[in-house]
């Protein structure tokens, strides 16, 4: 079989890991950078080894749903889940906006500590997809950065934000 294409997003972050982390785990952080330009509204959180993560991003009178079941919790360094489309009900569905777009993402972060900096890694991989979903997701991954980014813009804010926050 041959290898599965991966998205890869790299950022360095001038936060300690700890705060870093928080930031990927704790509800009221999360919804100020995941999804941007969109209201970002955090259902359920449960970061652990199969717990669940349930989120809606709204814009007007549209929503999109998505399901994460993390596969593996190691506080502060790794997050890895299966991240999903779904319907209002949490079930995994195919996407409404590309039919093709894999129903499941394997999503493996890292959280390296570098001094006083934190080095972040985000991979994606199809999981458990079709010929179609993989090639849809290859061909999407040049496009990808846009969105990534800026959400990533909006949490070195935010981290900046905590960081002057505690010197007070």
């Amino acid at each position: 079989m041959s290898e599965l294409p991966t998205y890869v997003l790299e950022r360095t972050f001038n936060a300690p890991r700890e705060l870093v982390w928080r930031t990927w785990t704790e509800p009221d952080l999360i919804s100020r950078w995941y999804g941007p330009n969109v209201e970002s509204i955090v259902h359920q959180l449960d970061v652990k080894q199969g717990g669940l993560w349930l989120h809606e991003m709204k814009w007007g009178d549209n929503s999109n749903f998505q399901r994460v079941e993390y596969t593996e919790v190691s506080k502060p360094s790794r997050l890895v889940w299966l991240h999903a489309t779904s319907d209002a009900d949490w079930n995994v569905i195919a996407s409404p906006m590309m039919q093709d777009w894999p129903r499941v993402l394997l999503t493996t972060v890292t959280f390296e500590q570098d001094g006083d900096q934190t080095k972040m890694r985000l991979t994606w991989v199809p999981h458990d997809a079709t010929d179609a979903e993989i090639a849809c997701f290859e061909a999407a991954i040049g496009g990808m950065n846009q969105g990534w980014n800026a959400g990533m813009a909006l949490l070195e804010e935010l981290l900046a934000e905590l960081q002057s926050e505690m010197q007070i």
